[in-house]
């Protein structure tokens, strides 16, 4: 099975953390064979390994990622570099705006990732600010733009906006980026269907894309 497997020393702390698409072939290589002086010095600290079965090749290297983010295991040099992966992040500002970012830090506000995919990642963006009115410009101008009156935007440039306004849309982001998608599809067929009922086709046209990109 393909999956992640945690290497151990003496004290049980974790020094290495790799992912493979056959476990089994994978961990047994390690002690057959040589190895360069970076493989046998870590092997000679290894005491104890545990592993983590996943669904898919691709599964088991984003659990690579996270795992080496969370232990940061002294043998791993590659894939240490947050840089490497774009986030879907939610900033935490007063109006908060729902970028791609290679910067990992939770200073920033709420991420979400990381995505080996940086074209997925930045499409899943559009696709939810298309649907949620958080602000898009990066500084805020004294004037309404174009988004307000396409209504994807509060427009906190000419309105007061409370932190309690973006509440629910925060909300329905975070479980949509979590996997949790019926509810957001749920809304956008009541969308569609009043569009239709008022003869506003194009916008109708426009929620039943977003449903098809969604699935």
């Amino acid at each position: 099975d393909p999956g992640c497997y945690l290497m151990k020393d003496q004290n049980g702390v974790i020094i290495y953390v790799g992912k493979a698409k056959n476990l089994r072939n994978r961990v047994k290589s390690y002690f057959t064979g040589s190895h360069n002086a970076k493989t046998t010095l870590l092997v000679s600290e290894i005491v104890d390994f545990e592993y983590v079965i996943t669904k898919s090749e691709l599964e088991a290297f984003i659990l690579e990622l996270h795992l080496i983010k969370e232990h940061d295991p002294k043998y791993n040099i590659k894939l240490t570099d947050d840089k490497t992966y774009p986030y879907i992040v939610l900033t935490n500002e007063a109006n908060p705006r729902l970028i791609v970012s290679r910067e990992a830090s939770k200073k920033l506000g709420k991420k979400f990732g990381p995505y080996p995919n940086v074209f997925s990642a930045r499409e899943t963006v559009r696709l939810l600010n298309n649907i949620y009115p958080l602000r898009k410009c990066s500084n805020l101008t004294k004037k309404e733009c174009l988004y307000f009156h396409m209504k994807q935007c509060l427009a906190p440039c000419i309105n007061k906006i409370e932190k309690a306004d973006y509440e629910e849309y925060i909300n329905d982001i975070t479980s949509f980026l979590r996997g949790n998608i019926k509810k957001t599809v749920n809304d956008l067929t009541e969308k569609m269907a009043s569009y239709s009922e008022n003869l506003e086709f194009e916008r109708a046209l426009e929620c039943r894309n977003l449903i098809t990109h969604i699935k």
